[in-house]
């Protein structure tokens, strides 16, 4: 599978323009292929070297990739370097920005791709960190059949955005997609307490969803640069094929609406 890279500038009410970067399936001979599509959410350095590559391997696997960039209310759309003060301004941003325009953001990036010849219309979500929490936001939109979740700061906390309050938790009965929710087992932005809050808030709320914490790896531990020795490869590519599982299953076919999850035998 070839991949075709561009960018589009999408005027939003928040404020500038947003760039949305493109990673589209390209199979020599059938110019008319059509590809489920995915919007990919970065952390808060917007889209990196890491997030770029992480959009090119969703995209060669055959989904049109919608990547935004997070803060053109305030900057251009060029990545934060991983330093720190790259990550003082993530983090600054991360709270100044309105959780309505992150919203937006996501909405606009799901018009997009709706929007392309060659998308078929099915839609999921993805991200990292900050884009993990944004990714789960997303299936709050009826159009998102299915979110991987990476790490979803601040989800357990109610700390998104300016004020450092949202609603996420509050709205998880809104979902009508599948969610997978992938944590570190040592993972300081989301403790113990707080993976099983997000555990509790979901099954109360009838979510259909799996969860899964990875032991010994940290925060980031997807992120292949400059991750301060977090990058678990082994870890990230299971997690991966977690995430081809779901998208698969739920983007490629039509299941249908859904109605009760069976039952289960108590047999050996």
């Amino acid at each position: 599978m070839l991949i075709d890279e561009s960018h589009q500038d999408v005027s939003t009410t928040s404020g500038g323009d947003m760039r949305i970067f493109l990673f589209k399936p390209n199979i020599p001979g059938y110019p008319k292929a059509k590809f489920p599509g995915v919007v990919v959410f970065s952390e808060i350095y917007q889209v990196t070297g890491p997030v770029a590559r992480f959009a090119r391997q969703i995209c060669g696997q055959g989904y049109v990739v919608a990547a935004p960039s997070s803060y053109h209310e305030f900057i251009g759309p060029d990545p934060l370097p991983y330093d720190g003060p790259g990550t003082d301004k993530g983090n600054e941003l991360k709270i100044a920005k309105k959780v309505s325009a992150y919203d937006e953001d996501s909405k606009l990036a799901v018009d997009l791709l709706l929007s392309l010849p060659n998308c078929t219309g099915r839609i999921g979500a993805t991200g990292m960190c900050l884009g993990g929490h944004l990714a789960y936001r997303a299936a709050l939109d009826k159009r998102v059949s299915a979110a991987v979740c990476y790490f979803a700061t601040d989800l357990h906390k109610h700390a998104l955005g300016e004020g450092m309050k949202d609603d996420s938790l509050d709205r998880a009965g809104e979902i009508k997609g599948e969610l997978c929710m992938i944590f570190g087992k040592r993972d300081t932005h989301i403790p113990p307490e707080g993976r099983d809050l997000i555990r509790k808030t979901l099954t109360d709320a009838g979510v259909l969803y799996s969860l899964y914490e990875a032991t010994w790896t940290q925060h980031a531990f997807i992120r292949d640069e400059a991750s301060k020795g977090r990058y678990d490869p082994p870890v990230a590519e299971i997690c991966f094929s977690m995430l081809l599982e779901l998208f698969n299953r739920t983007l490629r076919s039509d299941l249908g609406p859904r109605e009760g999850e069976g039952e289960v035998e108590d047999v050996c």
